[in-house]
């Protein structure tokens, strides 16, 4: 049996928009379903949907206790933990749909 990949992923409306912190074992399909409106609720509501952050770990657990510490993030630090790779925003999505994430 394979070894699985989780993501915790990070979300935005724009640059400097509204954020949303999520974990996923498929990160194509769940952005996917954050842009094309099948996720009810916050990220629909709120038009969040370019993914500008994310990060691969091998155990579930360790991706889950990621995603809850960086919700508790001030919001600076994760504005930081974005540009610190992605300084202009950039929407990851195309370039991990495509096969190269």
């Amino acid at each position: 049996m394979g070894t699985r990949s989780y993501y915790v992923y990070i979300l935005a409306s724009r640059i400097g928009g509204t954020l949303y912190i999520g974990v996923t074992n498929d990160l194509v399909r769940r952005v996917y379903e954050h842009k094309s409106g099948a996720v009810e609720g916050f990220t629909k509501d709120y038009g969040v949907s370019h993914l500008v952050y994310f990060e691969c770990v091998d155990e579930v657990e360790v991706a889950i206790q990621r995603e809850k510490r960086l919700k508790k993030w001030p919001r600076a630090w994760k504005i930081a933990l974005i540009e610190k790779d992605n300084p202009n925003w950039i929407d990851l999505y195309p370039e991990i749909a495509a096969g190269g994430g």
